[in-house]
């Protein structure tokens, strides 16, 4: 593995994000500061920081930011409940809200640990 890029947590992590990007286009302009801004953050922060971890020096730094990660993964779920009843006529994204259904994005980071940091417990 030459980059974060490489590990399939990533691209997962970054396929959720854009997810959350695209599902929240039809929410109404009002919520750009409020529902939006909280699920897209959320959305973004997932790989991030799985990058950030990634670039850290041991194996136990790496996982710790995995589940730094994790925490962000249950956080736009609560938006994508509530919106529908405040917001009649909205129908929650559905690749979003299926991709939040897998929520196992550090577990299988863990499989992939990149090798030259396995040695590395620190």
């Amino acid at each position: 593995m030459q980059s974060y890029r490489d590990l399939r947590v990533w691209q997962e992590a970054m396929n959720l994000a854009e997810a959350c990007y695209r599902g929240t286009r039809i929410f109404p302009k009002e919520e750009l500061y409020g529902m939006i801004a909280q699920i897209r953050r959320a959305a973004a922060s997932i790989p991030a920081n799985i990058a950030e971890g990634y670039g850290r020096r041991t194996r136990g730094e790496y996982i710790q930011f995995l589940y730094i990660a994790h925490t962000p993964i249950l956080t736009p779920d609560t938006p994508l409940i509530l919106a529908p009843p405040l917001l009649p006529g909205l129908e929650p994204p559905v690749d979003c809200c299926e991709t939040l259904k897998n929520r196992h994005l550090p577990q299988s980071a863990l499989r992939q640990s990149p090798k030259h940091r396995l040695g590395n417990q620190g």
